[in-house]
């Protein structure tokens, strides 16, 4: 909508991001192109606007795990951080029964040979999740990465 990523008002990653000490300065979705400074990145699995979830087409799960292969490949970062159980699962079935929700923080699985970290999405439809339990994940990833 916005052309940047985590754009909306009631999206909590910005401050999570800071929060947490992955930045050590206040960002907005405006300073999404400056994350590299930390050694962060942003990518999208599908790039395209959709209603919800239930728009995607499997296809479009396994086109997009494959362009994320192939970023992981070039660009070979220590850790890949998912923002969302439910992209988790569509992209790693193996990984997460689907009579359980996967546990927030270091998985299983991995692409590429690098390790996967779950974290919850920011959105602030994401009601169910309090901020300091999305702190409390962002701050572990934190902890891992340093």
């Amino acid at each position: 909508m916005l052309g940047h990523h985590f754009a909306g008002r009631s999206n909590r990653f910005w401050k999570l991001l800071y929060d947490s000490r992955l930045v050590d300065e206040p960002l907005t979705y405006l300073d999404d192109w400056r994350l590299p400074e930390w050694h962060l990145g942003l990518t999208n699995i599908i790039g395209r606007a959709s209603a919800g979830i239930d728009d995607l087409r499997p296809s479009e799960y396994q086109q997009g795990r494959r362009a994320l292969e192939q970023k992981v490949v070039r660009y070979r970062p220590k850790i890949l951080a998912f923002l969302g159980v439910t992209i988790f699962r569509r992209l790693f079935p193996d990984a997460s029964p689907p009579s359980r929700v996967p546990a927030l923080g270091a998985t299983s699985a991995s692409l590429a040979r690098v390790p996967i970290y779950l974290l919850p999405n920011p959105s602030g439809r994401n009601a169910h999740y309090p901020y300091r339990r999305m702190l409390a994940a962002f701050r572990g990833l934190h902890e891992l990465a340093t």
